[in-house]
């Protein structure tokens, strides 16, 4: 059985909503209504609709910001606006928001109903084309901090550049996957465009490195220090001039190293193995880790000393399951990095994918998450990201449903359930949806939402 195309109506009038919602469901559309655009967005929230006719002039969130909320969260959905005062400007803003048509009152409803058709008609054509349009005035930088919406991240964001213009040791904490040598290199970038300079950006990882080895990588050596020194070697505290040396997992340092470590952001000046005198140096260090160095330094180690001389300024990062309201901004990042990497032109994220991945805990935080994305978009086929690319984790029922604090899953996994329960006592679907009070193509949708498994 085809399930119809469903689609949202939203319009402070009632007499408009009414009368369309009517007109379309005769059409054989499923038809929901609501008045406000804060509803629009959270029934859009709650499923997925082919359509929305939307009106400009709202109460609260008006059109233009429900056609924008809807890129995000379903880019999937097509948007009609509605207006009573159509212009060319007001045309144009919505074609370059993202609309796909706009109306004029008074509604000519055998128009609603051509455009609805030949909206419908083309909507693989059109996936195709709006990707094309954003790669063409998008280009995605692997190496930029994105930050997204959340007041967490926005405020880590103020403190780094309110940090960034000093001399500061900045210690950078956070779990795994969290951005920490992204946030460092932006740092780097704020210093500079305060006060521009020749010097460089570099990235050490404290645990990838040998004790004695990383000891001459930082701070250089002399020939004949040690077997295989057969030249002088300048370490990455003089190469980086001016700019920025970068510590990763720093909780790994050995206590040698530290003790030198401590001396090059005392003193400014770092002694090269071998070499009889020290060599002045002007590197501004960053450290990042995800142990607690307060309790490692407390436990012996960690030199406390070299603590607090890291710990002058400490930025947090919050792990991703904290901060979902950026996932969609950092998943249409790593989705145009990934389709340009690969050349395969992906739109988006379904509406059911989306729902996975807003719902996920995110333990690897966002390097789980670029992976998850790269993943889908070598696999999967165009032009959306569905469920079935996704890591198992994620559209595995048990997992998707860990995180019991969120309502929407709570609901939905009760919902799942009650509808496995009655589908099993009621196999005939007609009879089944007499029994849940709902129209058959409602219950359609509601199996392919909620992942319910019919035998």
């Amino acid at each position: 059985m085809t399930i119809p195309p469903a689609i949202l109506v939203c319009d402070d009038e009632p007499v408009i909503r009414d009368t369309l919602a009517e007109f379309l469901a005769q059409e054989g559309y499923e038809v929901l209504t609501c008045g406000s655009g804060e509803d629009a967005l959270r029934l859009a929230g709650e499923r997925m609709f082919d359509l929305v006719l939307c009106d400009i002039n709202l109460p609260g969130l008006d059109g233009i910001d429900v056609l924008e909320a809807l890129g995000r969260i379903s880019p999937e959905t097509f948007v009609i606006l509605i207006t009573a005062y159509a212009t060319v400007e007001t045309a144009i803003e919505a074609f370059q928001k993202g609309a796909h048509d706009y109306l004029m009152k008074p509604i000519l409803l055998r128009e609603v109903h051509g455009k609805i058709a030949r909206l419908l008609k083309q909507r693989d054509m059109h996936r195709e084309n709006t990707w094309l349009r954003r790669e063409l005035n998008r280009v995605a930088d692997s190496a930029e901090m994105v930050t997204g919406q959340s007041p967490a991240m926005r405020m880590v964001m103020d403190f780094a550049k309110r940090v960034a213009p000093s001399p500061s040791t900045v210690l950078i904490l956070g779990e795994s996957g969290t951005g920490k040598e992204l946030l460092a290199r932006a740092i780097h970038r704020f210093a500079q465009a305060a006060k521009p300079t020749d010097g460089k950006f570099l990235a050490v990882n404290c645990a990838a490195i040998p004790g004695d080895l990383l000891e001459s990588q930082l701070f250089g050596h002399k020939r004949g220090a040690f077997t295989g020194a057969d030249r002088d070697a300048v370490g990455l505290f003089v190469h980086a001039g001016a700019g920025t040396i970068f510590l990763d997992e720093i909780g790994e340092l050995p206590l040698a190293t530290q003790a030198k470590l401590l001396r090059a952001i005392e003193q400014k000046e770092v002694q090269p193995v071998g070499a009889n005198e020290p060599v002045k140096v002007a590197a501004r260090i960053l450290a990042a880790t995800n142990k607690d160095l307060a309790k490692d330094a407390a436990a012996g180690r960690f030199r406390p000393d070299l603590f607090y001389r890291l710990n002058v300024v400490a930025l947090t990062l919050p792990p991703l399951r904290e901060r979902r309201e950026d996932l969609p901004t950092l998943v249409e990042f790593l989705l145009t990095k990934h389709c340009q990497q690969s050349g395969r032109p992906f739109a988006g994220l379904s509406h059911e994918a989306m729902q996975r991945v807003r719902t996920y805990p995110w333990p690897g935080n966002i390097r789980e998450l670029d992976n998850a994305i790269q993943r889908a978009v070598v696999l999967g086929e165009p032009p959306l990201i569905e469920v079935a690319d996704l890591p198992q984790t994620l559209w595995n029922s048990e997992t998707a449903n860990r995180d019991p604090d969120l309502l929407e899953e709570a609901v939905r996994f009760a919902e799942k359930t009650h509808l496995e329960r009655i589908l099993k006592q009621t196999p005939d679907k007609r009879e089944a949806a007499k029994r849940l009070g709902i129209g058959l193509s409602s219950l359609y949708r509601k199996i392919e939402l909620c992942g319910v498994v019919v035998e």
